[in-house]
């Protein structure tokens, strides 16, 4: 991925502008919206690029990852889209993808009739595995934040979360 390097911090010009503006009762908030964001499309392209060769998506691999966490590795689809605060559609599809290459299988519920248990299949396992040693070496091991930022970083947006009913 290239970048192309800025003269200056769009951002911090950006939150400039809104005092210089008048909305200055706003600007700390659209500075911190807008550097959440940006974070985020990094965060993403880094993800996506340690898990591209192995044809994963980030949210097939949290897929993946909820089933191998799981003690029988296999997860009632409404309990996967719950854990993953996504709508069953968003599961529905990621599942339909990791099952059209083997990575997951769809078996029914033993106890509920109508519903249907993603059960994670071998190659599943290995490649949650491969994708974890990936995403831990390309991204998790150096997130681009210094070490003894992360956890109060984690504590800001765990408030965040907190407030939006997260949990």
């Amino acid at each position: 991925m290239t970048s192309r390097r800025l003269p200056l911090d769009p951002i911090a010009e950006a939150r400039r502008q809104w005092q210089a503006h008048g909305w200055s009762a706003a600007a700390d908030g659209m500075a911190a919206v807008t550097s959440i964001m940006r974070a985020q499309q990094i965060l993403l392209a880094r993800t996506e690029e340690a898990l591209k060769p192995l044809q994963l998506t980030f949210a097939r691999y949290e897929v993946l990852m909820i089933l191998l966490f799981s003690k029988a590795g296999a997860l009632p689809m409404k309990v996967i889209g719950s854990r993953l605060q996504v709508h069953p559609t968003s599961v529905s599809n990621a599942v339909d993808r990791l099952e059209a290459v083997s990575l997951v299988s769809r078996e029914p519920h033993p106890d509920d009739g109508r519903a249907l248990l993603v059960r994670l299949t071998p190659l599943g396992r290995e490649t949650a595995e491969k994708a974890t040693t990936a995403l831990n070496e390309g991204v998790f091991g150096d997130p681009g934040v210094p070490a003894g930022r992360i956890d109060p970083l984690v504590s800001v947006l765990r408030s965040m979360r907190r407030a939006a009913g997260d949990f």
